[in-house]
């Protein structure tokens, strides 16, 4: 299928289409991301997934295998405060080293590297729950910025300001090349980000069942059978919303929540939001622990099947989209204005 789309995000990439695979963590690897650059989006390896520095080396070096020379780039959350023992910047020097051309950042201020990366050549997309906090981005240099609504798996920050209305407010605030997310899960969500105002949209739920994902099959089917309503929040009472498969990991850490109010203490919460229980549940695919991060656009996972035949569909809900848009006919024609 022809590209639809001419944006400053796809010349920003290099890609077909204006749409960017979001580095999802412990699931975007280089078979995964690989898939992405094949199909002509933007897809990031998550560095968070590999606690050892040479394993993240591997496998960046495999995806460029895999990609057979088309773009990817690496995602780096930080974490919100500076800890000790935290490996960022060594994170960022072996990207430099590797020759990625491509950053995701999120979670703190990228600020402190970005005059490094950008000697490097490299280009920095930093994804943000807010528009201020894209404006904020915006200010510090970077080079693209995503914005994600209260619909979105994982971090929607506090203000829980859904998509819609984040994508409108954010395209006519800023002035660098904008990715909207929350809740994207067909082609008819990219035709109406793009008439927001944003020139790309970020996808991480939808692509969940994609085949290139390595999480078990069980996981997979939980997705495919969930609706836009399986999915819940936590976490807000330590300032760190997170949007998750509604389970009983989730009911656990609610209940605790509500026990212990404003004097709730993260380390009560940690044995339930381990990464660890996160990792066996995909590995297992046993989904009733862990916080599994999942997005209100799990309505739209609706089988499992390669990453390619997914996005063929999502082209074609587009083209569809714009036919409709077509058949109202030209607004001059409307009445006698």
């Amino acid at each position: 299928m022809s590209c639809l789309f001419t944006t400053r995000i796809t010349e920003l990439f290099n890609t077909r289409l204006p749409i960017v695979a979001g580095g999802m963590q412990w699931l975007s690897d280089a078979d995964y991301v690989a898939a992405a650059a094949r199909t002509g989006l933007m897809g990031f390896i998550t560095a968070g997934s590999y606690p050892e520095l040479e394993d993240l080396r591997r496998e960046i070096r495999r995806c460029r295998e895999l990609a057979e020379g088309l773009p990817f780039g690496v995602n780096v959350s930080m974490l919100p405060k500076l800890v000790e023992g935290e490996k960022t910047e060594r994170i960022f020097d072996l990207i430099i080293e590797e020759g990625v051309r491509f950053v995701e950042t999120a979670g703190r201020n990228p600020e402190p590297y970005l005059p490094k990366l950008h000697q490097a050549g490299i280009k920095v997309v930093h994804k943000v729950p807010t528009v201020r906090l894209a404006l904020k981005a915006q200010e510090v240099g970077v080079d693209a910025v995503t914005v994600v609504g209260a619909e979105c798996g994982g971090h929607p920050g506090m203000e829980l300001v859904g998509t819609f209305v984040q994508a409108a407010v954010a395209a006519r605030e800023l002035s660098i090349p904008l990715i909207v997310g929350g809740g994207v899960g067909s082609g008819a969500h990219l035709i109406a980000a793009l008439a927001l105002g944003a020139e790309g949209v970020i996808i991480g739920t939808r692509f969940l069942v994609a085949e290139e994902i390595w999480a078990h099959r069980s996981f997979k089917e939980r997705i495919v059978a969930a609706r836009e309503t399986d999915t819940t929040l936590m976490l807000q009472s330590v300032r760190n919303t997170l949007r998750a498969l509604k389970n009983k990991t989730t009911e656990i850490v609610q209940q605790l929540e509500r026990e212990h109010g404003d004097d709730m203490d993260i380390s009560i919460l940690m044995p339930y939001l381990s990464g660890k229980v996160g990792r066996e549940a995909y590995q297992s695919g046993d989904t009733s622990l862990g916080a599994l991060a999942t997005g209100q656009a799990v309505a739209f996972a609706d089988r499992i099947e390669p990453l390619a035949a997914i996005v063929g569909r999502l082209e074609q809900e587009a083209h569809t989209t714009l036919e409709r848009l077509r058949s109202f006919g030209p607004l001059a024609s409307c009445g006698a204005y």
